[in-house]
């Protein structure tokens, strides 16, 4: 959608990195290889997870008061062959205006 822009002291951003190395395992890996495997239909044991959360992080320029803020994440993850990255979005949290993106051609994706 656009940059986050923590500048103003609005929003947070954190991460969390889960072990795969044991055979018990955080709700979370087993959550994403279910989805790999729904989604893609191949099957998937993760070895290495990564969570990265930004919560109610206001779009660049941001303001003091800012109150369109987004809550989103990024879970990378790897078997050791593949690997996969899925974007969360919480139920309601993209609230970026992009009606008031300086850039109207608006590319998806990342570089």
């Amino acid at each position: 959608w656009n940059d986050a822009d923590f500048s103003q002291g609005v929003g947070t951003t954190w991460y969390q990195e889960y072990s795969t190395l044991s055979s018990t395992q955080d709700p979370l890996v087993h959550d994403v290889e279910a989805k790999i495997e729904k989604y893609l239909q191949i099957p998937y044991e993760a070895k290495w997870t990564l969570k990265v959360t930004w919560e109610k992080a206001p779009a660049y320029p941001s303001r003091q008061d800012d109150t369109w803020t987004s809550t989103y994440q990024a879970v990378l993850t790897t078997d050791g062959n593949r690997s996969f990255a899925l974007l969360l979005y919480q139920d309601g949290g993209m609230r970026w205006d992009y009606a008031k993106l300086a850039v109207g051609n608006v590319l998806i994706g990342f570089s």
